[in-house]
């Protein structure tokens, strides 16, 4: 029989993740529900076993570097790593914006990244046929007015996603990177504007189709789930109604 492939998914708490989380468990992965708010990754885990699957929850801050130690010292296997984890702060300019916010969205997109990352490559190694996906975003790759810190920490999360390939070429570890356009996902915009629910909804006012965090988890399980040999290296997802950063369709 063969032994269940696991799939650990950081930030699984709500948006991206837990519909990740979801898609992977129906996939067959065992999956490791990872964030820092218990209560949701283990109902989350709790609503997966429900529905037949398998599901650990394990609280867990990305920019704590010890605690992420101590995480992979006891995860056992790991055969994807979804680094999900993330998130914008703000939308001042580079002029006006404060460093304290872009410390902390660099902590955890750009290191929260890194130190899982580090830490897992052992066990996502020994699995003889790993997979480390990263999830970055349009800000990775074209800037945009107010964005500054949220680009520059996306554009340093793509760059360990391109560098890693690169170092681990000849080894059984895949990296992908899937960069998502407009997504409406629980609570990425109401944290970018504060908790400011009118900022927040402005974003997508318009947009007849923005993404869903489903539609994120469909991508990821897809680009997961090809054979060994098959690497997506970069995936770009944006809604029709989004051909750039700068260009959406917004219906009046």
């Amino acid at each position: 029989m063969t032994e269940q492939k696991v799939a650990v998914v950081t930030g699984a708490s709500s948006g991206i993740g837990a519909a990740t989380a979801r898609r992977l468990a129906d996939e067959g992965f065992e999956v490791v529900l990872t964030a820092r708010r218990t209560e949701r990754i283990e109902a989350l885990a709790e609503e997966i076993a429900g529905r037949g699957g398998a599901a650990r929850a394990v609280t867990l801050d990305v920019t704590d570097r010890a605690a992420v130690d101590a995480f992979a010292a006891g995860v056992g296997r790991v055969d994807v790593l979804v680094n999900n984890a993330g998130g914008a702060i703000g939308a001042e300019s580079v002029e006006s914006g404060d460093p304290a916010d872009w410390l902390a969205m660099y902590q955890v997109n750009v290191l929260g990244v890194l130190h899982v990352t580090q830490a897992l490559l052992p066990a996502l190694r020994a699995s003889g046929d790993g997979t480390v996906l990263v999830l970055s975003s349009t800000a990775a790759l074209a800037a945009y007015e107010g964005g500054g810190g949220y680009v520059a920490a996306k554009h340093a999360a793509h760059t360990i996603a391109a560098t890693l390939r690169l170092e681990l070429c000849g080894e059984p570890i895949r990296v992908i990177e899937i960069a998502p356009g407009m997504v409406k996902s629980e609570g990425f915009a109401v944290t970018r504007f504060r908790g400011d629910e009118e900022k927040a909804a402005a974003v997508y006012a318009g947009v007849a189709e923005p993404l869903t965090s489903e539609d994120i988890a469909d991508t990821v399980a897809w680009t997961v789930t090809r054979p060994s040999h098959v690497n997506i290296d970069l995936l770009v997802v944006r809604p029709r109604a989004q051909a750039a950063n700068h260009k959406v369709h917004r219906e009046l």
